[in-house]
């Protein structure tokens, strides 16, 4: 348990239960609401579950085994509960006949079962989950630079509407977020993992975006772990922050450009997932029939844990935690709803 619980000294909370409440609505409609104006995105319903066989969940790092239960009535059908939209975005894009510059999101809410839970990993997800459509041409560093910029404003302004209401909640975000390579990342300290690497980074910059999350770096490692297809792994990239509660590193949001044809194939040998390719989703990518698009994802509880200054995600959302680890923040002033 000490490993997976940091409990900050002298640790109490900015808000109490109920202002906390108060604030956690103000939050996410402050937040809903720019960045759907900010990229241009309308909202839209989404699924709990999807069936296996189309290909449509997300896989996150690959060995992730989703929660499936069978549906009464329809032949004893398989279902899984989602990891999150990745897949599924696109796919309404291209049904619902939108257009480049249009894009959609939705409230993603997920199980994952596997996670190892901690101050920032619940197996309960919440997050904006968006996706837009983009050109061809568009597949590029700089449109992805440009979008993560987008997002930060979005950021930087909901940390000012925080701050305006509650005075007492200081500001730490820096006026331009940082972007670095995860390959430079590693070179800048070769001798740290990669947790290690992203603590460092966000420590020294405030706000960091690390890109081309899931090849291969020069150490023979990856980065971290990514799904072969949905982001194009020289194309992706997280969203950090500096925690100053928890002094480590945050991740608000995993996003890029999505695979093409050519970044799919590619992928999928490097995973040995070829098998995928007969699957629904992915025989539409290879015939090349869905659009090209951006998109990712951003947690809400997270969020909403990071503006509030809050030492555990369990102050944020209901979830379910070990008695041991409710036992300790509660005698360390740590409240889990």
């Amino acid at each position: 348990m000490e490993k997976s619980l940091i409990i900050p000294e002298g640790y109490k909370s900015k808000l109490d239960l109920k202002e906390t409440e108060i604030a956690i609505k103000h939050i996410k409609d402050f937040f809903e609401s720019s960045l759907s104006k900010e990229l241009n995105l309308i909202r839209v319903s989404a699924p709990l579950f999807v069936e296996p066989e189309t290909g449509l969940n997300d896989n996150l790092s690959g060995i992730e085994t989703a929660v499936t239960f069978e549906v009464k009535g329809i032949d004893n059908r398989k279902a899984e509960i989602v990891h999150s939209l990745a897949k599924w975005k696109r796919m309404a894009l291209y049904r619902y006949g939108f257009s480049v510059g249009e894009g959609i999101y939705t409230d993603m809410n997920a199980i994952r079962r596997q996670e190892d839970l901690g101050n920032l990993h619940s197996i309960y997800v919440d997050q904006w989950d968006w996706e837009k459509i983009i050109s061809k041409e568009d597949r590029n560093e700089e449109t992805l630079k440009s979008i993560v910029s987008k997002i930060y404003k979005v950021f930087k302004d909901t940390e000012e509407y925080v701050n305006k209401l509650y005075p007492h909640i200081d500001k730490y975000l820096p006026d331009e977020i940082f972007f670095i390579t995860s390959q430079e990342l590693e070179d800048m300290y070769p001798s740290l993992t990669a947790k290690e690497r992203e603590d460092e980074i966000a420590k020294e910059k405030g706000a960091v975006f690390i890109m081309q999350i899931g090849d291969i770096l020069k150490s023979g490692y990856k980065h971290d772990g990514r799904s072969p297809d949905y982001d194009d792994w020289r194309l992706n990239g997280d969203i950090l922050f500096w925690n100053p509660v928890l002094e480590r590193a945050i991740e608000l949001s995993s996003m890029g450009i999505r695979v093409d044809k050519e970044a799919l194939q590619r992928q999928l040998a490097l995973s040995g997932c070829e098998e995928r390719k007969e699957l629904s989703y992915h025989k539409m990518l290879l015939e090349e029939k869905l659009p090209f698009t951006i998109g990712g994802g951003i947690g809400q509880s997270r969020m909403c844990m990071f503006f509030l200054k809050k030492a555990h995600i369990g102050e944020v959302q209901a979830s379910i935690w070990p008695q041991e680890m409710i036992d300790m923040c509660e005698s360390s002033n740590i409240f889990l709803l």
